[in-house]
């Protein structure tokens, strides 16, 4: 029975140490979420307004033989930049994010994956160990960037795509990556980068009206490759904050589920208590008896 109580003693100092450490890894994130998420929502609308206004151009032209980054070819090529994060503990986040580029691989690009022409560039250390282990091709330079998250290395990233597409080295580039919502809300996209995606034209719309100074394509040659840097260091700040979000929502849970692992260890371990007390009260009581008869 001493050695049942000690167990239970030791397995509820272990329960105790762990949920001090999640409780602490809580804190660190809601930090770190603060500031990601103010990132991101300043960032957001910028970035959105800027991809719309470059899109409703691209779209209003008759062709794009002098917009290169907008050329539409058959996919034969194709690249897709996966943003996970560089540590764990992180609930799903990381799993999904190779999920959803698991089974966009499997719908969209498997004829492009069987022959080999698909490549995955993980932005994140989890990506890479995980897309590693599952034998895809990688594009492996750039998967450490969270370890100097700026916008000077996201356009280092974000320029090799734009070289890549502009040599013929890959006919569509894409990204898979979360876009935050709140603490306990990601949302898992699949956004085309590379060509530029054409809006549709509705029947009866209004076709959007810019002036441009100096001529259209000396302007679009110039903004194309800064609007789509802006739209990847978007996303790797929607990554990070939801990152930071998963990571303190699971560590919330795992403390809740610390906690009430304390609470049927302390009552394991009082039944234990009493029955061991009820045991030696009722050897005692045995020994009188037989020391009076």
């Amino acid at each position: 029975m001493s050695g049942q109580l000690k167990e239970v003693r030791n397995r509820i100092k272990s329960v105790s140490s762990t949920q001090q450490i999640t409780k602490a890894m809580k804190m660190v994130s809601a930090a770190k979420l603060r500031r990601a998420q103010d990132a991101i929502t300043q960032m957001r609308p910028y970035s959105q307004k800027l991809q719309e206004m470059l899109s409703n151009i691209v779209s209003s032209l008759s062709t794009d033989a002098n917009l290169p980054l907008a050329a539409e070819r058959a996919p034969e090529r194709v690249l897709l930049i996966a943003i996970t994060s560089d540590r764990g503990l992180a609930g799903a986040y990381n799993s999904n994010v190779v999920k959803l580029t698991r089974e966009l691989i499997r719908e969209k690009y498997s004829a492009q994956a069987s022959r080999g022409h698909l490549t995955i560039m993980p932005l994140g250390k989890k990506g890479y160990d995980a897309f590693q282990r599952l034998n895809f091709k990688i594009e492996s330079r750039f998967w450490h960037i969270f370890s100097n998250l700026n916008f000077e290395t996201v356009r280092e990233a974000a320029q090799y795509a734009q070289q890549a597409f502009l040599q013929g080295e890959y006919d569509r580039v894409e990204l898979v990556y979360s876009q935050f919502r709140n603490a306990a809300t990601q949302n898992f996209v699949v956004e085309p980068f590379l060509p530029i995606p054409r809006i549709a034209k509705v029947e009866g719309a209004h076709a959007s009206d810019f002036i441009f100074e100096p001529n259209r394509e000396k302007l679009l040659l110039e903004l194309m490759p800064k609007i789509l840097n802006t739209q990847v260091y978007k996303a790797m700040l929607d990554a990070n904050a939801s990152e930071h979000g998963a990571r303190m929502t699971a560590m919330d849970k795992a403390t809740e589920n610390a906690a009430e692992l304390l609470r049927n260890l302390k009552i394991s371990y009082n039944r234990a208590r009493q029955a061991a007390i009820t045991t030696e009260l009722t050897e005692i009581v045995s020994g009188a008896a037989a020391l009076q008869g």
